[in-house]
């Protein structure tokens, strides 16, 4: 029974690590005293943090984790209310215009994706979940936007769901060089082109 409470007091410390790691983040970005900003934030050494985690890695790779469950919540529309493109837009563009708030989460997400790619990474799972889940959710809105004739249905739905997504990620790292770069301008001007073709009452180039 010790041994149960325990474990849950493990794990309900390691969920407030991750709370408070994304105002510290989303503040301070990345940097030589990252994880000490983070373990003084919940009054731990660096050490006593990494006790609740394999690897600086691997709490990077949580904090992204937690950080994508957060803006789904909040920002992007249900699975029933992704019927109609001007709910995929708006959700699209909340999302990037609070990722402009939070510039640390930004640059730890495109530094973690730069190693993410080797399969032992502690984050390659987690991107590639995050990258399945984002493409299928926008596939899900392509095609039921396509039936009710918003958008053409011409267009391969896999395929733009990758375009949105290498546009959020390019946009983002646009941003990091350039900051005034308007990434939500960037996202706004590709659902013009997207729908620029079929508007109500008109014929898509398919028919």
């Amino acid at each position: 029974m010790a041994r149960a409470g325990t474990y849950a007091k493990g794990v309900a410390r390691r969920e407030e690590i991750l709370t408070k790691a994304l105002d510290v983040v989303g503040r301070s970005g990345p940097s030589a005293a990252y994880v000490k900003d983070i373990a003084d934030a919940v009054g731990l050494t660096p050490a006593g943090l990494l006790h609740y985690f394999d690897s600086k890695d691997e709490l990077f790779a949580e904090i992204l984790r937690r950080r994508n469950e957060v803006n789904v919540e909040k920002y992007w529309p249900t699975a029933a209310e992704a019927d109609c493109l001007e709910n995929l837009r708006r959700g699209y563009l909340d999302t990037i215009m609070h990722n402009s708030t939070v510039p640390g989460l930004v640059q730890l997400f495109m530094r973690v994706a730069a190693d993410s790619p080797a399969p032992d990474h502690p984050a390659h799972a987690f991107f590639r979940a995050h990258g399945e889940e984002l493409r299928g959710y926008f596939v899900r809105g392509i095609k039921r936007v396509q039936e009710e004739g918003e958008l053409d249905p011409g267009i391969d739905p896999e395929m733009l769901a990758r375009v949105l997504q290498a546009v959020a990620d390019g946009l983002q790292m646009q941003w990091m060089l350039e900051p005034d770069v308007d990434m939500a301008a960037g996202v706004d001007t590709l659902f013009s082109l997207l729908t620029s073709s079929t508007t109500p009452g008109t014929s898509s180039p398919a028919d």
